[in-house]
């Protein structure tokens, strides 16, 4: 099953009790805190007695895009560069 709990992604096996899935979130998240890394989602399973936690990063995805040369974020073009990249086209195979 899955659920989000403190905008974290929580991926769990069904036998596991709501209350518990908040205990493991706060954990992790004050692990990952400690670590300075933003937490993304936690798998949570059961394996006979134990339960196994695997933890997975949010990725600092930066989206950068190339307009005649110029290499950078959207945010940062210049009135031009903005019109260029309204104007472009976009071709697909």
């Amino acid at each position: 099953m899955q659920t989000i709990i403190d905008n974290i992604t929580v991926i769990y096996d069904d036998a596991i009790a709501m209350d518990e899935l908040r205990e493991y979130v706060k954990q992790e998240q004050a692990i990952w805190d400690g670590n300075g890394k933003p937490l993304a989602s936690i798998d949570v399973k059961l394996c006979g007695d134990d339960v196994e936690i695997t933890s997975h990063e949010r990725s600092p995805i930066t989206r950068l895009r190339r307009i005649t040369g110029y290499l950078s974020t959207v945010d940062r073009f210049n009135d031009a560069k903005q019109a260029e990249l309204k104007a472009r086209q976009v071709h697909v195979r």
